[in-house]
């Protein structure tokens, strides 16, 4: 036994068993799963490389690389999968605009290998290298290796864009797992290139393949170790990644390998040219790796500082960077992504996070972080006393607070809603963001690279950017109600044409119903007829009537009403869909001040749409309870859910909805009577599991 074959062997196992650990842990993610399968793939071919190299006989040998091919085969598509899911909170957007790069990456590869089975290898003859085999590959051997180096560039881009996008903890948490499939897949460039340059593949460089697997695997377990999951949400954007890092190394090794071959070639040739291109390779992997080194940035940065006079930041440029990178953003949380990431970026803090005060002044909204995914932050939103009182102590202060150094019993309130990632990783600061004297949100930020104390200079320009993020997003807020009322404006016109020809139609199809049955003599299509038609009446009235809401205010019309009355009567009689099991839990509620009508609207909208979401067959609970001054309306169900993306951005949007068939009128139409009773509508999604609406409204008569 070699040790090439023992390298190959050692690799298999490692990577088959890191295979199986996340398939043990897996939930149902796509990323989890495209992991599994892109390891246990790598696993399989690291097996039957080994049993290539230890190969005696041709024939042998042509068989297990035969098999090693046709596993390579699926490893495009699987890893460029991977790539375009790891830790990315849009992983569908990218899935849509790349699915044919996805759909060629699978079929491709696997097309030549299966079509062209038996020919993939065009002759074997003895390697320069003793003990070790040369094998030529046919063109369609050499088209499966093209594809698979355009694979393997593709996925490090991919990775490249993720890193990019991400900053602090969340970088952290990949970094590892970034940097093992980076060494990876740059190391099948080295052994592809090679394959296209000599039209063969020399069984000496398997060795080199499973020791990147093996390094591989350790750097995955170290990522894995730190993380303890996959559950990491980056933005990157949807734009073509054109200053791309990988392209442009990629582009220089490609371009001196051709070169260094010519110059070899016109002297004679060298035996240690593999050697000599490969230490190329490492010295560009290298490079990028101090290239995106945020300790080796900070560190070159405070020697500048340091050693030549100049001061820790320079302003302009600092302020430059953080207008431009801030000016363009119409949306709050895309103003709220970038915000954090370039404070993370300008002051090297791993953990940078942004909660807005809600209108209430008794709930804070997470909005963006560097180091909370989406869910971790809904489920640490605080709300109630404790946030008013952080709102007023903020409101006193004006200026960034060392909340570690602080005795205060708000200070300990905002410790436990930014939770350290380090030991040594500096104070916690929070940074109010104040606009005319309110309180908009706020910005927490530690973790600091190398646990550095956070500076008189960084207080005062973390002052500068709480404010400018604070008109900032004053700003978007103004721009965003004047796009609502805008858009409120323009239904309001539209939907005056449009109820008048329905109302026509409507009256239309009831004349034919009368007559149908006059005219038709089958009773089989009689009875079809009347179906159709009848139910195309009901669906057109129905439309009348949640568009006719929206052309002018809600005018409420309150009267001492049980809420629980109201429930039962929405749900009486409601037609079992399917499976769907509707589940009633009333608490005895306080009679309130509410126009019975327009909150019946309310519970049958939130009841109608948890059916739907459960697609025929599921469970629906409509639990009602009394606390805190507040009687609580509660509908769940465990159907489909919604992702994070369209619950924060366009949920309480008119027009906006997931329903093939749907208006995005009703959701809409529930938050506007609730507002008008004084209330307000909370929603918990997740994909996959469900969704939980809260009508809440007030015990006390509005105005009283």
């Amino acid at each position: 036994m070699n040790i090439t074959f023992a390298l190959a062997i050692s690799a298999a196992i490692l990577s088959g068993t890191l295979a199986l650990g996340v398939a043990i842990r897996a939930e149902r993610s796509i990323v989890r799963w495209t992991f599994v399968l892109g390891m246990l793939a790598l696993s399989t071919e690291s097996v039957f490389s080994g049993m290539t190299v230890d190969a005696v006989l041709p024939g042998e040998v042509v068989h297990w690389e035969m098999l090693r091919m046709i596993v390579l085969s699926l490893l495009p598509g699987v890893w460029i999968l991977f790539s375009l899911s790891y830790s990315r909170g849009n992983t569908r957007e990218f899935l849509a605009k790349w699915w044919f790069i996805v759909a060629a990456a699978f079929l491709l590869p696997a097309g030549l290998a299966v079509l062209f089975r038996e020919d993939l290898i065009a002759s074997i003859a003895p390697s320069a290298i003793e003990d070790h085999w040369m094998l030529r590959l046919s063109p369609s051997g050499i088209a499966l290796n093209l594809l698979f180096l355009i694979a393997a560039v593709f996925v490090l881009m991919n990775l490249e864009r993720t890193f990019r996008a991400s900053v602090g903890t969340m970088r952290w948490r990949i970094k590892f797992m970034i940097l093992g499939l980076g060494v990876l897949f740059a190391v099948r460039v080295y052994t592809s290139s090679q394959a296209l340059l000599f039209f063969g593949i020399d069984l000496s460089l398997e060795g080199v393949n499973s020791g990147a697997l093996l390094v591989a695997c350790l750097l995955i377990m170290r990522s894995l170790l730190r993380a303890g999951h996959f559950d990491v949400s980056v933005y990157p954007s949807q734009s073509v990644l054109c200053n791309s890092l990988t392209v442009l190394l990629a582009g220089i090794y490609l371009f001196a390998v051709a070169v260094f071959a010519k110059v070899v070639a016109f002297f004679g040739g060298d035996a240690m040219f593999a050697v000599k291109t490969f230490v190329i390779l490492v010295a560009l992997v290298l490079l990028t790796v101090l290239l995106l080194s945020e300790r080796v940035r900070l560190l070159t940065r405070r020697f500048v500082s340091r050693h030549l006079q100049r001061p820790l930041h320079d302003y302009r440029l600092v302020w430059r960077k953080f207008t431009e990178g801030t000016a363009s953003r119409v949306d709050q949380t895309e103003l709220c992504r970038a915000t954090v990431k370039l404070i993370a970026e300008i002051l090297q803090a791993l953990s940078v996070t942004i909660w807005l005060v809600d209108d209430t002044r008794e709930r804070l909204t997470f909005a963006a972080s560097t180091s909370l995914s989406d869910t971790t932050g809904a489920n640490l939103s605080p709300q109630g006393a404790e946030v008013a009182e952080v709102v007023r102590a903020l409101l006193e202060q004006t200026a960034p607070v060392d909340i570690d150094a602080s005795k205060e019993r708000w200070a300990a309130l905002l410790r436990q809603w930014h939770p350290d990632e380090f030991r040594r990783g500096g104070d916690r600061i929070a940074v109010p963001m104040i606009s005319n004297g309110e309180l908009l949100g706020l910005i927490t930020l530690g973790d600091r690279v190398g646990g550095v104390a956070f500076s008189q200079q960084d207080f005062d320009l973390l002052k500068c950017m709480g404010d400018q993020a604070a008109a900032s997003l004053r700003n978007v807020q103004l721009s965003q109600k004047l796009l609502q009322a805008r858009e409120l404006e323009a239904f309001q016109t539209m939907s005056v044409f449009f109820i008048h020809d329905l109302k026509n139609t409507a009256s239309t199809l009831n004349l034919m119903l009368r007559n149908l049955p006059v005219h038709f003599d089958k009773p089989a299509f009689r009875e079809d007829a009347l179906r159709g038609i009848s139910k195309t009446v009901d669906h057109i009235n129905q439309l009348i009537e949640r568009l006719s809401l929206l052309r002018h205010e809600l005018e409420m019309q309150p009267t001492e009403t049980d809420l629980n009355e109201v429930v039962s009567q929405a749900v009486t009689g409601w037609a079992k869909t399917g499976e769907v099991d509707l589940v009633q839990d009333l608490h005895p509620l306080p009679r309130l001040y509410l126009d019975r009508e327009q909150i019946l609207k309310v519970v049958t909208n939130l009841v109608l749409n948890a059916t739907q979401a459960v697609s025929g067959k599921g469970r629906v609970c409509i639990e009602t309870t009394h606390r805190n001054g507040w009687v609580v309306l509660s509908v769940a169900d465990n159907g489909c859910g919604m992702s994070a993306e369209f619950r924060n951005r366009s949920l309480f949007r008119p027009f906006q909805t997931t329903k093939k068939q749907g208006l995005g009128i009703g959701v809409f139409q529930s938050k506007m009577i609730a507002e008008a009773h004084g209330g307000r509508i909370e929603v918990e999604s997740e994909l996959g599991k469900g969704t939980t609406f809260r009508v809440l409204l007030p015990v006390q008569r509005p105005g009283k």
